[in-house]
Formats: C-alpha cells, structure tokens, sequence
C-alpha cells in the first residue's frame, strides 16, 4: 500500500498493469493517443506485486485489480470506469496538464 501511495502522490497519471493483460494495453494506448506518458508500474515485475494487487483490490479496483489508474493521486478506476469517462468526454479535461 506504501509504495502504491508513493508512486501516485509523486507521478500525475500511473496505471498499475500486468505485461500479459491486454485490457492493461489498451487503457495505456489510449493515454498515449490523448498524448499522455502515465507512470506504467507492471506489478507481475514487482517483487511486492501480489501485496500490491490485494491493496488495489481494497482500495476499490474491480478484480482483477489491473489495470488501476490513478490521475492527481485519486483511484479513477479500472479499464470500464476509464473508457466510460472517455467515451463521455470527462477523461480529457482530467489529463489536461499532462497532455504535451
């Protein structure tokens, strides 16, 4: 839970991934198409990775707790609650500042 805490209050936009999960790469293509570089930590990478699930998990991600973004430090959800915001147009003022 620390070092999720950690790596969201110091980055803007980070998703949490798995490098096999393909619902992880598009969530991360579609930031990058909105011209935005998030923080991608693949937790199946992690050391700590299984501990990291389990507090995304209760922290409010839907199983399975990847993908899990963050904006601004807040939880914003998995891959339905990000596609959701995009498709009604509320994801891109959420990334404004960091779009380049």
């Amino acid at each position: 839970m620390e070092k999720i805490m950690q790596l969201t209050s110091d980055n803007g936009v980070v998703i949490f991934s798995k490098t096999t999960c393909c619902l992880c790469y598009a969530v991360n293509m579609l930031f990058n198409q909105l011209r935005v570089n998030p923080v991608v930590h693949e937790i199946d990478q992690d050391p700590e990775g299984r501990e990291m699930e389990k507090a995304l998990l209760r922290m409010g991600c839907n199983s399975p707790g990847v993908p899990a973004v963050f904006i601004n430090g807040k939880l914003v959800g998995s891959t339905n609650e990000v596609m959701s915001l995009h498709l009604s147009g509320s994801l891109t003022p959420l990334l404004k500042q960091y779009q380049s």
